[in-house]
């Protein structure tokens, strides 16, 4: 395959499906600087030059490949390079387009392109920020079984009765049936057995059924319903997408943009939306607007810092729920410790959402991988396998299967019926199962056994 354009999310994809996954990587483009550091990091082959020039591309092998990944900073070369490697190598093709207009336009053309899939990083962004509203007490919420299965991620605070508690007593103190499939604790990370003790200002992932998620939630003093209103702090197309999807489920949405221009261009587009055209980091304007009285603030202008100081003045401010738009990859590890609660990266979640399709696309020809996500700060992989019956598990109990160390089979979906699997259950042809590992790039169900 080849990844045309090497910004934050190129980076991020040449990082996702080089040679430890098995794919044979070329990227191309036109910083030197930026294929020098790539190529020597992963190991993967290099072009300089343009996804645009048919030249570059023939040179970076697509008469042969079978995908091409076009994530430059431009629609329009995106666009044109999908254009040509479908002429040239009749592959299959991904663009990053962000603008809306081209995105409803592609529809008519896009067989002509060989278009595999279009994906808008702030409209993947806005996704992600409105499920976590739905369940504003998790940071983060991973979907598996066509939604009847969550893995979700929460944070223990002090006094919980999870503080202190080992993770094979939680069923029978807490009485809900969920399953702990991992834990981050400072820059560690457990794929948890049934001696580890929970620690207050642990990072918990547990796997559930939405109501089962709720029920545990509540029990252990957490609120589950979602927010009745949002206040979005920059009018970017991240928080256009976002204020759609929340007006349509009923959520009161206000966003503050400081661009005249852009609130009309609100106004028009969010009937049902207050606009205010305003500086969202000004805490006079913050404090005029109710900003403690709102049950979620999600910081979305296009500048980093001043997200952050935007969460970290509403946390003084209000318990609402707060999300925190972070374009900069290499700021993950800095902003971990100061508690922002849930953290957006579009550059992040497009790259993941382009690196799963290619990895479903692939595996649907060889195994029987059916959803991927990255999990626990990307240091884990949670797969939906599904069993046949010449299966290595297949019809054994889950304390009769050999997992590597690291691994847990963390739930059984039979037949729609959701089963969070103790010792005891068994596994059985036609079932789909979630398991979670530290091992990355797993293809296939005997990978997992010792």
């Amino acid at each position: 395959m080849i990844i045309v354009g090497l910004g934050k999310i190129g980076q991020k994809l040449a990082e996702l499906l080089s040679s430890e996954e098995g794919h044979e990587v070329t990227v191309v483009d036109t910083v030197a600087e930026h294929l020098r550091y790539i190529v020597n990091e992963y190991d993967i082959m290099g072009v300089v030059g343009s996804g645009s020039n048919i030249d570059i591309l023939e040179e970076a092998g697509i008469e042969t490949a079978d995908l091409l990944i076009a994530v430059t900073g431009s629609d329009e070369v995106n666009l044109l390079t999908c254009l040509l490697a479908k002429k040239a190598g009749n592959c299959k093709t991904i663009a990053r387009v962000r603008k809306p207009e081209y995105s409803r336009e592609l529809r008519l053309f896009k067989d002509d392109l060989g278009l595999a899939m279009v994906i808008n990083p702030e409209q993947a962004a806005a996704t992600e920020v409105a499920r976590v509203l739905r369940f504003p007490s998790a940071i983060q919420i991973d979907t598996f079984a066509k939604g009847r299965v969550e893995i979700l991620k929460f944070r223990i605070q002090e006094g919980s009765p999870l503080d202190d508690i080992r993770v094979a007593d939680m069923a029978k103190r807490i009485n809900c049936d969920i399953l702990v499939c991992g834990v981050e604790r400072g820059d560690k990370v457990f794929i948890p057995g049934g001696n580890f003790i929970l620690k207050s200002g642990d990072l918990v992932s547990i796997v559930a059924t939405p109501h089962n998620a709720s029920d545990f939630f509540k029990k252990i003093g957490i609120k589950t319903n979602r927010v009745k209103d949002t206040l979005i702090i920059g009018g970017g197309g991240t928080a256009y997408y976002l204020a759609a999807r929340l007006i349509q489920a009923g959520i009161k949405v206000k966003i503050i943009e400081q661009d005249m221009m852009r609130c009309e261009e609100l106004s028009e587009l969010l009937p049902k939306a207050t606009i205010i055209n305003g500086d969202g980091t000004d805490t006079d304007l913050l404090a005029e607007e109710g900003l403690e009285h709102y049950e979620s603030v999600v910081a979305l202008t296009g500048i980093d810092e001043e997200n952050i100081m935007l969460t970290l003045f509403a946390k003084t401010q209000t318990k609402g729920k707060l999300v925190t738009k972070i374009n900069r990859i290499s700021y993950d590890n800095v902003i971990g410790g100061l508690g922002l609660d849930t953290i957006i990266n579009p550059n992040n979640i497009t790259a993941e959402y382009i690196a799963r399709f290619v990895r479903a696309a692939n595996n649907s020809l060889h195994d029987d991988i059916e959803t991927m996500h990255m999990i626990l700060d990307g240091k884990a992989e949670a797969l939906e396998f599904r069993i046949k019956k010449d299966s290595p598990i297949t019809d054994m109990t889950l304390e009769q299967i050999p997992l590597k160390d690291n691994v847990i089979i963390a739930c059984i979906n039979r037949n729609g019926k959701i089963i969070i699997p103790r010792g005891k259950d068994c596994i059985l042809p036609g079932d789909t199962i979630i398991a979670v590992t530290t091992q990355l790039g797993i293809k296939d169900i005997k990978e997992f056994l010792r």
